[in-house]
């Protein structure tokens, strides 16, 4: 199934859709008229925060598309085409002046024949107003820039709106009606029907454009074909087009409980299923997934199921009902311009979404783990940005890497490389860190020396070598205690790991004062380190070259590996006989 069918077909799942022509927009104030076209009243609706601009949804005729172009909307509209004011200092007054003109002379048009009291009165204030009456208490500074509606005020107390009124809607439908571009074979169904030349906005992607970007869109030259212009490049129906453009605005909402965000990859993921409860269940599970759990989504049956996932057992006997007749979609979608990318698109039973997922705990598993144990990526994520802030994690990482581990594919390299580079950058091996190289050697070089919990057996010389750094590491802080200015990490742990030989023998040096000044204090320590430090040496082929004068990423992701491992040991050790620190 291809992405625009199955979003049109998770319509049918969304309570209260819109009927088609129809939108939840954003509506900050209601201007209430009285039927001589006279303004009754001005008021912010419901809920609406008019200091943060923020207003709760309505559903109004569906908005024009717009980028450049001016396009008013059928009897709603911001306050720069309705009344001819904005807030915003860099609009032109030029822009301004055409936008609400056109607005006016939308409406005159449309309104020509009508005998509706509402409408009437919508038409005696378009033909009375000016820009220059915007003064005075009736029209408050927090109106400007907000989305406007309009009721006669004897039904604004009900809540009945112009748009709502029988002739509004009858006169809406006949304008969509009329508004045919002609028909053609629809890409999606295959049906014979009035296609869409241009398809609504997807508003609500991190990063976009707030008016909203296209994931179908050919408005230049160069992307069209044979004389055809806009939709006609691509025809899907009107009705598909709608469908799908409210499905994917409505999951990418800002209450959404559809939605997550992967690095730059705004992310919404749905669930088919016979039964709508149990498709429910599979959205929140795979929420608990990815996301930091919440109260809501780690209930008591949602917060079983993760668990046992995450343990490794088979969804069958965790779930019966998701292992079986659950259909899964997972939509990554990032911004580009005035369009939106395709970051990863998934399509599949939960059953093989669980075990990919499974099979990525597993991967990314170390000892000891994180604090927190859940594998929640968007802190791995922001393990690998300068920082730690969400914001600067790498372009394509987030979106490349959540594919691989919906599909099982290999993860990307830059992943490895990147996690590399953070670590020499700032010197700071934690457990995010050291799990995601693990993975990737486990899942793309097959790597099946690659440890959980440290071994004393493993003798991959990049490992062995991490081992050794943590070791000299420890040595020093025993002799010279924490109040250094800079550890032999802060000093050579890059150089350590990537060029050995330029840094190792300056290192033997060191670590033998340090010997020497714990053995004047210390000496039992001194010589349960100097066994530590023994043992790794007697582990390293000469033949194998123990220190090389480099070594490749895969070791350098080893050697990560050994240094967390050994350095971590010393910690766990109880009391300060064996090692001279007690565990922290």
């Amino acid at each position: 199934m291809t992405i625009l069918s199955a979003l049109a077909k998770a319509y049918e799942r969304i309570p209260d859709a819109p009927a088609p022509g129809y939108s939840l927009e954003r509506i900050g104030f209601v201007i209430s008229l009285n039927k001589d076209g006279t303004v009754a009243a001005v008021a912010p609706r419901g809920d609406a925060d008019v200091k943060r601009k923020s207003a709760p949804p309505m559903l109004v005729p569906q908005p024009a598309k717009k980028s450049v172009n001016i396009s008013p909307n059928f009897l709603w509209g911001n306050t720069a085409y309705v009344l001819g004011v904005t807030a915003a200092e860099g609009k032109k007054p030029t822009r301004l002046a055409s936008e609400h003109a056109a607005f006016v002379r939308y409406h005159m048009d449309c309104l020509k024949d009508a005998t509706d009291d509402g409408l009437l009165a919508l038409r005696r204030f378009l033909e009375a107003w000016s820009p220059e009456r915007f003064i005075g208490s009736t029209w408050p500074d927090d109106l400007k820039d907000q989305n406007l509606v309009f009721a006669l005020e004897e039904d604004r107390r009900h809540n009945v709106y112009l748009h709502g009124r029988e002739e509004a809607k009858s006169l809406w439908a006949r304008m969509r009606a009329d508004g045919d571009t002609g028909q053609a074979t629809c890409l999606v169904t295959g049906a014979v029907a009035p296609f869409a030349r241009l398809h609504p906005s997807i508003k609500g992607v991190w990063g976009a454009q707030t008016s909203g970007a296209s994931i179908v869109a050919f408005n230049q030259e160069s992307f069209e074909s044979y004389g055809h212009e806009q939709g006609e490049n691509a025809p899907v129906s009107e009705d598909v087009v709608f469908r799908y453009t409210t499905a994917l605005n409505t999951f990418l909402g800002r209450d959404s409980k559809n939605r997550i965000q992967i690095g730059d990859a705004s992310t919404v993921y749905w669930a088919e299923a016979a039964d709508g409860d149990v498709a429910t269940l599979a959205e929140k599970a795979f929420g608990g997934m990815y996301v930091a759990p919440d109260q809501e989504i780690e209930d008591r049956k949602v917060g079983d199921i993760l668990a046992r996932i995450r343990r490794g057992e088979p969804l069958k006997t965790i779930a019966p009902e998701l292992a079986e007749g659950v259909r899964f979609y997972v939509l990554g979608l990032s911004p580009n311009a005035a369009r939106l990318s395709i970051r990863f698109w998934f399509e599949n039973d939960f059953g093989v979404l669980a075990r990919n997922y499974q099979r990525f705990v597993q991967d990314i598993v170390i000892e000891p783990p994180p604090r927190d144990g859940r594998p929640v990526l968007w802190k791995y994520l922001s393990a690998t940005a300068v920082l730690g802030k969400r914001e600067n994690v790498p372009p394509n990482l987030a979106g490349e890497w959540m594919r691989s581990i919906l599909t099982g594919a290999p993860y990307p390299l830059t992943l490895l490389a990147t996690v590399l580079m953070r670590i020499r950058a700032d010197k700071d091996v934690d457990a995010l860190r050291v799990g995601m190289l693990k993975a990737v050697l486990v899942r793309n070089f097959k790597a099946k020396e690659t440890p959980v919990a440290i071994d004393t057996s493993n003798t991959n010389r990049g490992y062995l070598l991490g081992r050794l750094f943590a070791t000299y590491e420890h040595a020093q802080t025993a002799a010279l205690g924490r109040n250094v200015n800079a550890t032999i990490k802060d000093k050579y742990y890059g150089a350590a790991s990537a060029q050995p030989r330029k840094v190792f023998p300056i290192l033997d040096r060191g670590v033998a004062n340090h010997l020497s000044k714990v053995g004047k204090v210390r000496p039992g320590q001194k010589t349960n380190l100097e066994r530590a430090i023994g043992q790794i040496f007697e582990q390293m082929s000469p033949a194998d070259d123990p220190f090389p004068a480099s070594l490749a990423a895969q070791e350098q992701a080893l050697f990560a590996l050994g240094y967390y491992h050994q350095r971590n040991d010393f910690f766990r050790k109880p009391g300060t006989a064996d090692t001279g620190e007690s565990a922290q």
